[in-house]
């Protein structure tokens, strides 16, 4: 749960802008809190604390601000996983130098000045390129989500976390899916299901056919039909099938292609009417 809330922040510019933001108010209540302090250059590196009081400096002040960069450290808690930025100390291992910036008043400090500063201005840094990043990539998402919802309604989670050959493939299934339930068929494969809906053949007791409105000789209206005979089980096998038993990840152009396809088919199919067998004589409709 936590690495696909990891994966949505960072999909997210609003909450990207905010992290920073956090992370710049550490950072200047942090230089707040040096100035009450000098830093430790000589005596006992690694030993002793890595800084000290400044004369004059009162207990008091010192505590006030120390309180406000913890708290401005929690609010920018996240930032550290979210740009990968932690720092290897070594006999101790991977830090996150926000968390643990406290311990640079402590003996045997992990993290010094130094160390907290140039963390804050790389994930600063990083945090700018993700945004820019999340951005290009919300654009994109402008016209994948405006898709027939049969089909982004299944691919929009496998579409956000990359996946793009499930995301093509789940939405080609929920297709289907509402197609049957449209159709009541259930009995037969799914290319064979959509050469029968679009059949020119009448329709037959448990098997109707999905037909373009308005009068059957029009020629818009034949062309329609024609085409979706062809067109509808094309979409099954050559975007369906290859996606489902394939293997190999497909670019995001290529998918977005074929979710264009299915969408298109699942509006058609919306504006198609259902044409039921006549009740045989006797039998009430």
């Amino acid at each position: 749960m936590r690495d696909h809330l990891g994966m949505e922040a960072r999909r997210s510019p609003q909450y990207l802008q905010f992290v920073a933001e956090a992370v710049d108010t550490f950072r200047t209540e942090f230089l707040e809190f040096m100035e009450l302090h000098d830093t430790n250059r000589t005596l006992a590196r690694g030993i002793a604390p890595a800084v000290f009081p400044r004369d004059g400096a009162g207990p008091k002040r010192i505590a006030e601000i120390r309180s406000r960069v913890s708290r401005a450290a929690g609010r920018a808690l996240e930032a550290t996983a979210i740009t990968n930025s932690y720092i290897m100390v070594q006999g101790v291992g991977k830090i996150d130098p926000i968390a643990n910036w406290a311990s640079i008043t402590d003996p045997k400090p992990v993290v010094e000045p130094d160390n907290v500063l140039g963390a804050c201005d790389q994930i600063l840094g990083r945090l700018e390129a993700m945004v820019a990043k999340a951005e290009a990539e919300a654009i994109s998402l402008v016209g994948v989500e405006g898709m027939h919802p049969v089909v982004w309604g299944a691919a929009g989670r496998l579409w956000r976390d990359g996946h793009f050959r499930h995301a093509v493939a789940a939405a080609a299934e929920s297709l289907v899916a509402a197609l049957k339930a449209r159709t009541g068929r259930n009995d037969v494969a799914e290319t064979a299901l959509w050469q029968e809906v679009f059949s020119e053949r009448a329709p037959a007791p448990g098997k109707p056919r999905l037909r373009w409105p308005g009068p059957s000789n029009d020629r818009e209206v034949k062309t329609m039909n024609d085409g979706l005979r062809q067109f509808a089980p094309g979409v099954q096998m050559t975007i369906r099938n290859s996606a489902a038993h394939g293997t190999a990840e497909l670019e995001e152009q290529a998918a977005l292609e074929r979710l264009a396809a299915l969408s298109l088919l699942a509006s058609w199919v919306d504006d198609c009417e259902l044409a039921m067998a006549p009740p045989a004589d006797g039998v009430s409709p």
